[in-house]
């Protein structure tokens, strides 16, 4: 259990110092912190919520949203959190690149809009020694939130940047389906900034960003996937982020209860 990482948007209706708490009462030592909830509470009395705590951060989520219209604003929003990545002491700032601009089929021009953004943001990264994670995501967000579909197409952005700087996010849910998985995780070995994992649930809600089941509810072989990412050298915490409507609803510590079981039934690191 020392390894669990307890992402905020698991337990939605938390704030930052209840989630905290949560990690305590429930013996586990990292978090996964996401940018609202700490600029609600103040990135400053946040910062020292968490030192005092003792607790780990796995990640910051998210930065990214690298295809939104203002180009000069994706890169002022991001070069605020890479200074709160820094700030929190995190394993990595999570980048989700974004997707396609309104009114806009140029899937490849996209793509190389967040390569571009990507590389105007690495030095500033590496000044403070925050590890920029890109994040794949299935393809049935590629319109609306990450254009970076696979392992794959992630790794062709990282590799062009030093591994200490630019790595990718390993989450479950995106990835489960890919069939060149194994040889995408064994080539990310030494870039592996995030381990995420959650359940791919069917049939589909009408809300696909709420499809994320806990652990054993789905169609993912965890042990599987954990397997392919230990053989690739990492050693990180591993954060169950999941996005679903009827986990949010449930009493937070039930569902932290719920998913500290799952994770230990399931994933076991």
């Amino acid at each position: 259990m020392n390894r669990l990482s307890l992402n905020q948007k698991t337990v939605n209706g938390l704030g930052l110092a209840q989630a905290v708490d949560a990690c305590a009462r429930f013996g586990i030592g990292s978090i996964g912190v996401w940018r609202e909830p700490l600029h609600e509470f103040g990135v400053e009395r946040g910062v020292e919520l968490v030192r005092a705590s003792g607790l780990r951060v796995s990640s910051l989520c998210r930065g990214g949203f690298f295809t939104r219209p203002d180009r000069d604003e994706a890169l002022a929003d991001n070069r605020a959190a890479i200074d709160e990545t820094a700030a929190l002491g995190a394993d990595c700032l999570v980048l989700v690149v974004g997707g396609l601009p309104a009114g806009s089929r140029d899937l490849p021009g996209t793509r190389e809009r967040v390569r571009s953004v990507l590389a105007e943001l690495v030095p500033q990264a590496a000044d403070l020694g925050v590890r920029l994670a890109l994040e794949p995501m299935h393809p049935i967000y590629c319109a609306d939130r990450g254009v970076l579909s696979t392992l794959g197409q992630a790794l062709d952005l990282a590799e062009e940047h030093d591994p200490s700087v630019v790595g990718v996010v390993v989450d479950t849910f995106h990835v489960w389906w890919d069939p060149d998985l194994p040889a995408q995780v064994e080539r990310a070995r030494g870039r592996i900034a995030s381990f995420q994992v959650c359940d791919w649930i069917t049939p589909l809600p009408a809300d696909a960003l709420l499809a994320r089941g806990v652990m054993g509810d789905g169609h993912v072989d965890f042990r599987a996937v954990a397997d392919l990412v230990a053989a690739a050298g990492y050693r990180g915490d591993v954060e169950v982020e999941i996005f679903n409507a009827d986990l949010w609803a449930m009493d937070p510590d039930e569902a932290v209860a719920l998913v500290r079981d799952r994770y230990a039934e399931h994933v076991g690191w």
